[in-house]
C-alpha cells in the first residue's frame, strides 16, 4: 500500500525516515581511529575524574573536551556556505581520462574553507581544495576513467573535510543532477567493408541539410559546429565577416550504412561488435564519407562531420542487447548495408558476425584485419 491507504504507523515511520534522509544529507560524522581513541581517553578521563575527584582529572576533561568543540566548530565552518557547479565533458571514450571540474564558491563573510575533499557516488578519485577565500572560489579537479560504455548518471557531490585535527571526517550533500556518456572504443581494428556497400544511395539518404565533400556542389551555407573546416568558402566567409561552407549534395557520395543487431544477450561478446560498429564508423568520419547507424530501433540519418559522428557514438552508448530485441530495419535496402552482430542475417551487402564469445570474436577481427 502506498499513500493515504498505508496505516498511521507506517506512515509515521516513512516521514521519520525520510526525515533521516535529510538529515544524513545535511551532516554526517565519522570518526577517525584517532578520534575514536581520543574521545574513548576524554570517556576514560571523565570517568576517572568523577570516581576519584581529582581537580586536575576535571581540568584535563575540560581541555579534552574544548579540543573536541573546537574541531567540530571548525570542521562546521569549512564545509558551510559553499556553493558548488561541477562542469563535465560531455562524453569520453572508454579506458580514456575523464576530467570533472569543480567551481567551488565560499559564501562566508569572514572564515575560509579550509582542507574540503569532493566526491561523487560510484567514482573512485576525489577532488581536493586546500583553500577558498572568504567570499571567493576556487577550482578542483578529479580524474577518473570508466571501463565499460553506457550513460553514467551523476547526482549527489559529497563535501567533506577532516580539518582541523583529523578526529573525524564531516559530511553534507550537495544535489547536482547530471550524467557522462561514455562512447565505446574506436580504434578495435576491423576489415574494410565489401567493395560497393553504400554505391547505391536513394534521396532518401540526403536529409536535413547534411553536407558531404565529395558529392555534387550545391550551395553555400552558414558554418555549423562540427563542420569539416576544408569545406569553408574563404572568399564568400571573408565578404559577409561569417563563416560559410559549401554543401554538397550526398547523393553524389558513398554512404556507409552500418546496422548493430542488438538481438542477443548483453556481454564481452555484444561489446565487441559495439566497438566493431564504432570502428567502422570511425574510419567513414576519417575518409571523409557520409555515414549513418542504425541500432535496433533507433536509426541516425546520413551525414558527416565531427558533430554526427558525435551523435552516432552517443547512440551505441545508450544501445542496449536484449534476446527479443528488433531486428535491424534500416530506411534503405538491406542490401547497400553492413551488419555488425554476435550471429549472421541474411539479406545484407556485408556482415561482420563477432562470433558467440569474446575469445572468438577477437580472433576473427584479428584475423580479418590481418
Amino acid at each position: 500500500m502506498a499513500g493515504p491507504d498505508r496505516p498511521v504507523p507506517l506512515r509515521a515511520l516513512d516521514a521519520a525516515a525520510a526525515l533521516w534522509a535529510r538529515v544524513r544529507a545535511w551532516r554526517r560524522i565519522h570518526f577517525t581511529a584517532g578520534g575514536a581513541a581520543f574521545t574513548t581517553g576524554t570517556m576514560a578521563v571523565g570517568f576517572a575524574a568523577m570516581n576519584t575527584g581529582n581537580n586536575l582529572l576535571y581540568l584535563l576533561l575540560g581541555a579534552m573536551l574544548g579540543f573536541i568543540t573546537v574541531s567540530s566548530w571548525l570542521s562546521e565552518q569549512a564545509i558551510r556556505d559553499l556553493r558548488v557547479e561541477r562542469r563535465a565533458p560531455h562524453a569520453v571514450t572508454v579506458g580514456r581520462d575523464l576530467r570533472l571540474t569543480y567551481e567551488v564558491t565560499n559564501r562566508k563573510r569572514r572564515f575560509p574553507s579550509l582542507a574540503v575533499e569532493i566526491s561523487e557516488a560510484g567514482l573512485p578519485e576525489r577532488a581536493f581544495l586546500a583553500h577558498v577565500p572568504p567570499l571567493g572560489h576556487a577550482t578542483a579537479q578529479s580524474t577518473n576513467s570508466f571501463v565499460q560504455r553506457g550513460i553514467y548518471p551523476l547526482g549527489t557531490v559529497t563535501l567533506s573535510t577532516g580539518f582541523p585535527f583529523g578526529l573525524f571526517r564531516k559530511e553534507r550533500d550537495v544535489e547536482l543532477p547530471g550524467e557522462v556518456i561514455v562512447w565505446p572504443r574506436t580504434d578495435r581494428p576491423v576489415r574494410e567493408p565489401s567493395h560497393g556497400v553504400g554505391r547505391r544511395p536513394t534521396a532518401s539518404l540526403a536529409s536535413r541539410g547534411s553536407a558531404g565533400p565529395r558529392g555534387e556542389y550545391r550551395s553555400l551555407r552558414d558554418y555549423r559546429i562540427g563542420d569539416d573546416a576544408r569545406d569553408i568558402h574563404w572568399r564568400s566567409s571573408a565578404r559577409l565577416q561569417t563563416p560559410v561552407l559549401r554543401e554538397y549534395e550526398l547523393a553524389g557520395a558513398e554512404t556507409r550504412w552500418i546496422c548493430l543487431d542488438l538481438a542477443h544477450e548483453p556481454g564481452e561478446a555484444a561489446e565487441v561488435a559495439v566497438e566493431v560498429a564504432a570502428s567502422l564508423l570511425a574510419r567513414a568520419h576519417r575518409q571523409g564519407r557520409p555515414f549513418a547507424l542504425v541500432a535496433g530501433s533507433e536509426a541516425l540519418t546520413a551525414g558527416e562531420g565531427r558533430a554526427h559522428f558525435e551523435r552516432a557514438l552517443d547512440l551505441l552508448a545508450r544501445a542496449d542487447f536484449a534476446p527479443n530485441a528488433p531486428a535491424p530495419a534500416p530506411p534503405v535496402s538491406p542490401s547497400a548495408c553492413v551488419l555488425v552482430g554476435v550471429r549472421s542475417r541474411p539479406g545484407f551487402a556485408d556482415v561482420m558476425a563477432v562470433g558467440p564469445s569474446a575469445r572468438l570474436a577477437r580472433d576473427e577481427v584479428e584475423e580479418s584485419a590481418a
